[in-house]
C-alpha cells in the first residue's frame, strides 16, 4: 500500500511538472506573440510612413511625368504646335555583354555613332540615357532588334516622353518659340505660357533593382499619360497672313542683302496681331542647329531709332496743340543750327517755301525740327508717351523692351530738334505699329494682343482676350486731318512706292542711321529703312510695318526699299481678305477740303 502510494505521488509530481512547463511555454509564446504584435504595430503604425519612405528611397527613382503639351492654334484654329508621346532609349551598362557589338547594332538605327554608344556604356551604373524623344521609326527598328537578339532586352529599355512638333516648320517660329528636351518652353508663346500649356506637373516612380536598373513593367506602368489639365492657346496670328509677310521678307533679304528684316501686321480696330515675323529665322523642330541670335523675336526685343516714321507722332502733337495745320506755310532753309548741332534735310537741299503738308510729304527735317522746338521737350515727350512709346505694351510675349525716351527736364534744344525727326530716341517695332494703329483707330491707342483665347483641355473657354483701350491720344477731328495728310505721303509723297491703285493707304517712311553700340554715335553708311502705314484709309483693316536693317546695294531710304515691300504685303492682304477697291482715286484730303469749302 505504501509502495503504491509512493508511486502515485511520483506520477502526480511529474504530471504537475509537465503542466507547469506547458504553462511556462504558453506564457512564453504569449509574450513572444505580444512582442511581435507590438513591434509590428510600432513599425506599421508609429513608424510606418518613415519606413515606407526609406523603402521607396531604396527601390524607387522619381521623375517628372511627361504628358502631351497643349496645342497652339492660329486664329482659324490651324495647328501651329502639337505634341505626341514618343519613346526615349536608355541603356543598362551593367548588363551589356558585348559593348562593341551593341554599339555596332544600335548606333545606325538611331542616327548616332558607335563612339556615342560606347561612351554611354562606359559611364557604368544601371541607367544611362542614349537618345531622348526618338522618332517612331527609330523605336520600331530597335524593338525589332530586341526581338532578333533577346540579349538586348536585359540592357535596353524605353521610357515614354512628350515630344513637340511644329507642322509648319519656320512659320511664325519667332512668335511660337520652342520646347527643350525636358518639355520646358524656352522662347516665345511656349515660354510665356509654359505652365498652362504643360499643365499641372506630376511625378512618376520607377521601381529599380539592387543595381539601380529600372524594372520594365514599372516603367511602362508609371509613365503612361494622365490628364494634366493642359491648356490650348489660340493666337490672333492668321497663318495665311503670316505666310504672306514671311515670303515678302524672304524676298526683301534676297533683293537687299539686309542684315535682318522685320514685319508686323495689326488689326487697328482691336489691337490683334495678325502676323509677326523676322528674318533670319529658324525651324523650331531643330532649333539647336541655329545660331541663338536668330531665336529672338525682333519685333518686341529690338530697339531702333525710328527716323521719319516718328514724324507722324510729331505732326499729331502739332495738330492737337493747334500749332500747325496742313496749309500753314514753312520756309525751308535746307539746314538749321540748334544748340551747336546742324539739322539738315535727307537730300541736303532746300525745299524753299512750302506748306506743312509738303513738309510731311517730303519728310523735311528742318520743318519738323521747327515744329518740335515750338512744342518743347515736355509736350513732345508727353505725346510720345501718349502714343505708347517709352513703356512696354504688355503683349503676351517674353523679352519685350520698353524703348528709350528723354526725361524732358534733361533735354536741351538739340535733343528736342533731333527727337522731332526720330533720332536720339529708341522704339520697338511693336510700339511703332501700335502707335500708327492708334492713328488708324480714330486716335485711340489699343493694347496689342497676340493671344486670342485660352481653352481648357475639354474645349471650354478658360480666358478670352478682349479689345482693350489704353487711352485717347488725339481728338477725332484732329485724327481725321492727320490721316488725310499721311494718305498724301503715300499717294503723292515719299511713300508712293507703297501705293496701290484703287486703294487709299496712309503711312510714313523712315530712314535712320544705325547706332554704333560699341563706340557710341552712328555707323557711317549703315541705315535702318522702314515704312509704317494702314489701309484702306476709309475703313482701316490692316496696319503694316516693314523694317529693313542695313540694306546693301546702295539704296537705303525707307521710300526706296521698305515701301515696295509694304506695297506687296498690302496688295496680298487686300486680295486674301477680299477688300474691294474704291471707284476713282479722290483722296481723303480732297474730301476734307470740299467739306471746309461748304462750311
Amino acid at each position: 500500500m505504501d509502495k503504491n502510494s509512493g508511486q502515485n505521488k511520483k506520477i502526480v509530481k511529474k504530471v504537475n511538472k509537465v503542466q507547469m512547463h506547458i504553462i511556462y511555454l504558453f506564457i512564453g509564446l504569449l509574450v513572444f506573440i505580444i512582442g511581435v504584435m507590438a513591434r509590428y504595430a510600432w513599425v506599421q503604425i508609429v513608424r510606418g510612413d518613415e519606413m515606407l519612405s526609406r523603402l521607396e528611397s531604396q527601390v524607387q527613382e522619381s521623375s517628372v511625368l511627361h504628358v502631351p503639351r497643349g496645342t497652339i492654334y492660329d486664329a482659324e484654329m490651324k495647328e501651329l504646335a502639337i505634341s505626341t508621346m514618343v519613346s526615349s532609349l536608355y541603356i543598362d551598362p551593367n548588363h551589356v555583354e558585348d559593348p562593341e557589338q551593341t554599339a555596332r547594332d544600335v548606333a545606325p538605327l538611331i542616327g548616332l555613332t558607335e563612339k556615342d554608344i560606347l561612351d554611354d556604356i562606359a559611364q557604368g551604373g544601371g541607367f544611362v540615357w542614349v537618345k531622348r524623344q526618338m522618332e517612331p521609326e527609330e523605336t520600331k527598328a530597335l524593338k525589332n532588334l530586341m526581338k532578333e537578339k533577346p540579349e538586348y532586352v536585359a540592357c535596353l529599355g524605353f521610357i515614354q516622353e512628350s515630344k513637340r512638333y511644329y507642322p509648319n516648320d519656320m512659320l511664325a517660329a519667332n512668335v511660337i518659340g520652342f520646347v527643350g528636351t525636358d518639355d520646358k518652353g524656352l522662347d516665345g508663346i511656349e515660354q510665356q505660357f509654359d505652365g498652362m500649356i504643360k499643365g499641372e506637373e506630376q511625378t512618376s516612380s520607377i521601381f529599380t533593382d539592387a543595381l539601380a536598373r529600372p524594372i520594365m513593367d514599372s516603367v511602362f506602368l508609371k509613365n503612361s499619360p494622365v490628364d494634366a489639365n493642359c491648356k490650348n492657346i489660340q493666337l490672333t496670328i492668321n497663318a495665311q497672313y503670316q505666310f504672306i509677310i514671311e515670303k515678302a521678307l524672304d524676298k526683301a533679304m534676297m533683293d537687299h542683302g539686309a542684315e535682318s528684316v522685320t514685319a508686323i501686321v495689326m488689326n487697328p480696330k482691336n489691337g490683334d496681331i495678325l502676323a509677326m515675323a523676322s528674318r533670319p529665322s529658324y525651324d523650331p523642330n531643330n532649333f539647336h542647329k541655329y545660331d541663338p541670335n536668330v531665336w529672338k523675336n525682333r519685333a518686341v526685343s529690338d530697339i531702333y531709332e525710328p527716323g521719319s516714321t516718328f514724324k507722324s507722332i510729331v505732326a499729331a502733337a502739332g495738330f492737337q496743340e493747334k500749332l500747325v495745320s496742313p496749309t500753314d506755310i514753312f520756309v525751308d532753309p535746307g539746314t538749321i543750327e540748334v544748340s551747336g548741332r546742324t539739322i539738315q534735310n535727307w537730300s541736303g537741299d532746300s525745299f524753299g517755301t512750302v506748306t506743312f503738308l509738303d513738309v510731311v510729304k517730303n519728310s523735311i527735317n528742318t520743318g519738323f525740327a521747327q515744329l518740335g522746338l515750338e512744342l518743347g521737350g515736355e509736350r513732345l515727350m508727353n505725346y510720345a508717351r501718349k502714343f505708347g512709346f517709352g513703356e512696354r505694351t504688355g503683349i503676351e510675349l517674353p523679352g519685350e523692351e520698353s524703348g528709350i525716351l528723354f526725361n524732358p527736364k534733361d533735354m536741351v534744344a538739340s535733343d528736342v530738334a533731333t527727337s522731332s525727326i526720330g533720332q536720339s530716341i529708341a522704339v520697338t517695332p511693336l510700339q511703332m505699329i501700335t502707335a500708327m494703329s492708334a492713328i488708324a483707330n480714330d486716335g485711340v491707342l489699343l493694347k496689342p494682343h497676340i493671344v486670342k483665347a485660352i481653352y481648357n483641355a475639354d474645349g471650354t473657354v478658360y480666358q478670352q482676350m478682349e479689345r482693350e483701350e489704353v487711352r485717347r491720344c488725339i481728338d477725332s477731328d484732329v485724327d481725321k486731318t492727320l490721316k488725310s495728310v499721311l494718305e498724301q505721303v503715300v499717294s503723292t509723297g515719299g511713300g508712293s512706292k507703297a501705293s496701290i491703285e484703287g486703294y487709299h493707304i496712309a503711312g510714313k517712311t523712315g530712314t535712320a542711321q544705325k547706332i554704333d553700340m560699341v563706340n557710341g554715335g552712328y555707323l557711317p553708311g549703315h541705315y535702318i529703312a522702314s515704312f509704317c502705314g494702314f489701309g484702306p484709309v476709309e475703313d482701316p483693316q490692316f496696319t503694316v510695318l516693314v523694317i529693313i536693317n542695313d540694306p546693301a546695294g546702295g539704296e537705303y531710304y525707307g521710300g526706296q526699299v521698305a515701301a515696295p515691300i509694304a506695297h506687296d504685303i498690302f496688295l496680298q492682304l487686300f486680295r486674301y481678305a477680299n477688300v474691294k477697291p474704291i471707284n476713282g482715286n479722290q483722296s481723303l484730303l480732297d474730301d476734307i477740303k470740299g467739306t471746309e469749302a461748304k462750311n
